[in-house]
């Protein structure tokens, strides 16, 4: 076999290693360490972008169970989430709840520090936030919320 026969060959094998680690899932990093893989999102039946919300957390390597629940009240109840924290649908991720559009940065930072909370929230339904439409507008305010209910700001986005 020739040098460029040899050459071609392994040419040919480093462009397919490098298409197949192309086409390998955008894991988060905190998800690839915490090896937390199956989450649940509680949402309304009259929910249209939790769905969105589904296909983004899909594409940050989760596997997503989605539970349709006539009273989602019951839910966030369930969890103790403030009233001023609440959004549209509710995501169960090992030990804690993601109240909303929450970006994947903050749930990396919960998943990587473990904090003795209750949970994390991304209020109301943010322009621009995973799986809603249009443009950031402002910074993302993301809450710890305690078992006691109480809250802080846990991380600007």
């Amino acid at each position: 076999m020739s040098r460029k026969s040899i050459s071609i060959i392994g040419i040919m094998g480093l462009l397919t290693i490098l298409f197949l680690a192309g086409c390998a899932k955008n894991e988060s990093p905190a998800l690839q360490e915490a090896k937390v893989q199956e989450v649940t999102v509680f949402k309304s039946n009259s929910c249209g972008c939790c769905g969105a919300y589904v296909q983004y957390m899909q594409q940050k390597g989760f596997t997503v169970n989605v539970q349709t629940v006539t009273d989602i009240t019951q839910i966030k109840d369930q969890f103790s989430i403030p009233a001023n924290m609440e959004s549209c649908h509710t995501t169960k991720i090992g030990n804690y709840f993601v109240e909303g559009h929450v970006p994947i940065e903050a749930i990396d930072k919960l998943l990587t520090e473990k904090p003795d909370i209750a949970g994390i929230a991304l209020p109301a339904m943010p322009s621009g936030s995973p799986g809603m439409p249009g443009g950031k507008t402002g910074a993302w305010i993301v809450y710890a919320i305690n078992h006691d209910r109480t809250s802080y700001e846990f991380m600007r986005i």
